[in-house]
């Protein structure tokens, strides 16, 4: 083997080594960002008090998680979709910018650059079917940059709800004997008008009984997910022109004289007219000297 071919085989084989080496480290950066991935995805999803089929229990399940992510309009715009996708709503978002400091740096006769610091943050409230909140959760867990805390609570109502249907019997069985009364027997006005007025609130806590049950079994079958995002502090830096001082705006040196001359004059001439106006108080003034001088001034 000569000299040459044995250069192009070390070539070669160490181009092959430096190729497979650096698959295995691109496999293993894969395996860790996927393994990050699922650990973040873990650590806020919980799947606690969940109904079996055919069991009794019912569950109000709600989730507050607060995290950062890298951008939130884009991060807000991905949990919007996640949310329609498993069949769920936004009740709430409040996406705003709120500003930290705003500087204003002079840097030549027409130019200033303002420099903004601000925080993005947004507060979204989401309603989802309470067998996929588990789901939305691990789907939502992949914005997630950095994991403030997630509160998830699970309520049992079941006898809450029971004890309103029972309200709910009780209160229709005492209307239906009501209704019979006043139909049935004959009595003064009084005594039926009291009768209505005790039909009337049983009707009333019936409804209301009737309602808190669908509200409970709404909150049940929608859980209620809180979270509030927020993203790195973002600077933002624009260059604007320089709005002309109020000296700028002055005449030069010969119209401002000429202005003063022209203003002295007014005035002058608003003197004058002014003593023309006032003929009749000269006259009197001088006329009284002249008395004082002649006759006063003797004795």
């Amino acid at each position: 083997m000569t000299k040459i071919a044995k250069c192009s085989f070390l070539l070669l084989a160490t181009i092959s080594l430096m190729t497979s080496c650096k698959k295995n480290d691109s496999r293993e950066e894969y395996a860790e960002e996927q393994a990050s991935s699922s650990v973040s995805a873990d650590s806020i999803s919980s799947s606690a008090a969940v109904e079996k089929p055919g069991s009794d229990r019912k569950f109000i399940r709600t989730a507050d998680i607060k995290f950062k992510v890298k951008n939130v309009p884009q991060s807000t715009y991905v949990i919007e979709n996640i949310t329609n996708k498993f069949d769920g709503f936004v009740i709430y978002t409040n996406l705003q910018s709120n500003i930290i400091n705003e500087t204003a740096s002079k840097v030549s006769q027409d130019s200033t650059l303002e420099t903004i610091r601000y925080n993005v943050i947004n507060n979204i409230t989401i309603r989802v079917p309470n067998t996929r909140l588990d789901t939305v959760i691990k789907s939502i867990a992949k914005q997630i940059d950095f994991l403030d805390y997630r509160l998830i609570k699970a309520d049992d109502v079941s006898l809450k709800m029971l004890s309103n249907k029972l309200a709910q019997n009780r209160g229709s069985s005492t209307e239906k004997r009501v209704e019979n009364a006043i139909a049935t027997k004959g009595a003064k006005i009084n005594d039926v008008m009291n009768a209505e007025e005790t039909l009337a609130d049983k009707k009333e806590q019936n409804d209301n009984a009737k309602l808190n049950n669908l509200s409970m079994q709404d909150q049940v079958n929608f859980s209620t997910l809180t979270l509030e995002i927020y993203q790195r502090e973002t600077v933002k830096q624009t260059m604007v022109a320089n709005s002309k001082d109020y000296n700028d705006y002055k005449p030069n040196i010969g119209i401002r004289l000429f202005d003063s001359v022209k203003t002295g004059w007014n005035v002058l001439l608003d003197i004058f007219v002014f003593l023309i106006q006032i003929w009749w108080l000269i006259l009197l003034a001088l006329g009284g000297f002249l008395l004082y001088k002649k006759y006063l001034k003797k004795e």
